[in-house]
């Protein structure tokens, strides 16, 4: 299987609202709807400035992952929107590898120098994920103002990125 990773186009819109929310809802059981994530209408505005991103996975040409880096400024970027697809996931895939190692390189190549993420008690896999590429926990009081906190984030993790491997 090929996994294409692309810059988010609005071709793509209503394929990642779609993904975004069908995980959000019908797998995690969150009460969260597309009104309530203004910055899926807007992702262009909202990540795709600055040293920010949004990147689509693909496979055969439909979507089946995304993430987003938001630019927060003073060097800092929020790692955000990290879905990929249920039948995508997992080592054989490589669908979330890819598309962190595309996140990570451009979040290096603009010039950022920590990453922030935040994430629910629930997703213990992405903990997992998170941890096994170096993020390391942090309580919600250590996170820069300028960090888009969701109402569903109650776990928050930083990374300190390193030119070494840019």
């Amino acid at each position: 299987m090929m996994v294409d990773v692309v810059p988010f186009s609005r071709a793509f819109q209503d394929d990642v609202i779609d993904l975004i929310l069908t995980i959000q809802q019908v797998e995690f059981g969150f009460n969260i709807r597309a009104e309530d994530q203004p910055d899926l209408h807007a992702i262009e505005d909202f990540y795709q400035t600055g040293a920010g991103g949004f990147w689509v996975a693909l496979v055969e040409g439909r979507p089946v992952g995304t993430i987003a880096l938001r630019d927060i400024g003073e060097g800092q970027g929020a790692l955000r929107k990290m879905f990929v697809k249920p039948a995508y996931r997992g080592k054989a895939n490589a669908v979330a590898e890819t598309l962190l190692h595309t996140l990570l390189k451009s979040a290096k190549a603009g010039g950022l120098d920590e990453l922030f993420l935040g994430t629910t008690e629930k997703c213990v896999a992405a903990h997992r994920f998170y941890e096994k590429h170096g993020f390391e926990q942090v309580p919600a009081n250590l996170l820069p103002s300028s960090f888009p906190r969701m109402a569903l984030d109650t776990r928050f993790y930083m990374l300190v990125l390193s030119r070494d491997d840019a």
